[in-house]
């Protein structure tokens, strides 16, 4: 089930990007939906986040941070139960060098982890005194690396993906701008909603800025997200593609920035993706393919793999 919009495609004056930036060879959007633009002037202390770095870096990235802070503390503590003498966690004298190290390595990580087997023990102050601190730190340190897992899995995340192309395509009898998106996930997706900002380089007064404008859609929120969406944009005489040519949104640097939002089922949430397609990522004179799929029971499937494909076809551009 479909929405139709009625807003009107115009010129929007605050996106969040200066109108001042005309890179050449930059993206504003980059395909993984961050924003490619650095942040400068400021000490690491002061733009650096911990925990957000925790929480966005990949999976395999958090495993070995985790792994490799977990093998440093105890490093640590091993240490420093070597030089107060593994003799006062009572470790046979005759184990000597790195033996002993381990022995107090491993000691190390039983204290951390609270877990404690009971075969090797402080039997001094010094020594208690240290497994103190690390149990006192194993405490606090699993309780963040807890919180951290479960941040981690229960942040919301839209996985969503998009054709690798845009198509300029024949629309109803006129050209129109076209993509599409499908949802990965089996999770439901409702009340999808999407916004599609085009981006060009103009010249005013004799200097080269940055437009944007909020271009009208044929549908900009669809009921329910279960199938591949394709999103057009007709190109008639209230768009601002109207009249250009390839050469046009190639020399006016153009891009397509699209924020896709809706209510996934399985989060209970709102969640969010970002895309974009450069002028050089736009095929002209293309449309899609047909990739539902009907078997002998009547039931529909969608090739998601195939989510990009198309046929060249002529298109007549207005003027």
């Amino acid at each position: 089930m479909k929405n139709q919009t009625k807003e009107i495609s115009g010129e929007l004056d605050d996106l969040g990007f200066s109108s001042k930036y005309i890179s050449k060879t930059q993206r504003l959007v980059n395909r993984d939906g961050s924003f490619n633009v650095d942040r400068k002037g400021l000490s690491f202390s002061d733009s650096f986040n911990l925990y957000h770095w925790l929480i966005s870096i990949h999976w395999f990235k958090f495993i070995v941070f985790v792994t490799v802070s977990f093998l440093f503390v105890n490093f640590v503590f091993a240490t420093l139960y070597y030089i107060n003498g593994i003799e006062n966690l009572g470790i046979p004298e005759n184990v000597k060098n790195i033996n002993a190290y381990w022995e107090a390595f491993f000691f190390s990580t039983q204290t951390l982890t609270t877990v404690g087997y009971g075969r090797i023990s402080p039997v001094s102050t010094a020594a208690n005194v240290i497994a103190a601190i690390e149990s006192l730190l194993g405490l606090l340190v699993f309780a963040i690396a807890t919180g951290l897992l479960y941040g981690r899995f229960s942040k919301p995340f839209a996985k969503i993906i998009y054709s690798k192309y845009a198509l300029i395509a024949p629309f109803r009898d006129m050209t129109g701008f076209m993509f599409r998106t499908a949802n990965r996930h089996k999770s439901q997706i409702i009340e999808a909603e999407v916004q599609v900002v085009f981006s060009r380089l103009e010249d005013v007064n004799g200097a080269e800025l940055r437009k944007f404008y909020n271009i009208k859609l044929e549908y900009s929120k669809i009921n329910f997200f279960s199938s591949v969406w394709t999103v057009n944009h007709p190109i008639n005489e209230y768009s601002p593609l109207y009249g250009m040519t390839e050469e046009d949104m190639h020399h006016s640097e153009g891009e397509f920035l699209i924020l896709l939002k809706g209510f996934d089922d399985t989060f209970a949430q709102t969640v969010h993706s970002r895309f974009s397609y450069r002028h050089d990522e736009i095929i002209w004179g293309a449309k899609f393919r047909n990739i539902h799929i009907t078997d002998n029971d009547g039931k529909v499937s969608v090739a998601l793999d195939k989510i990009s494909d198309y046929d060249k076809t002529d298109i007549y551009i207005n003027n």
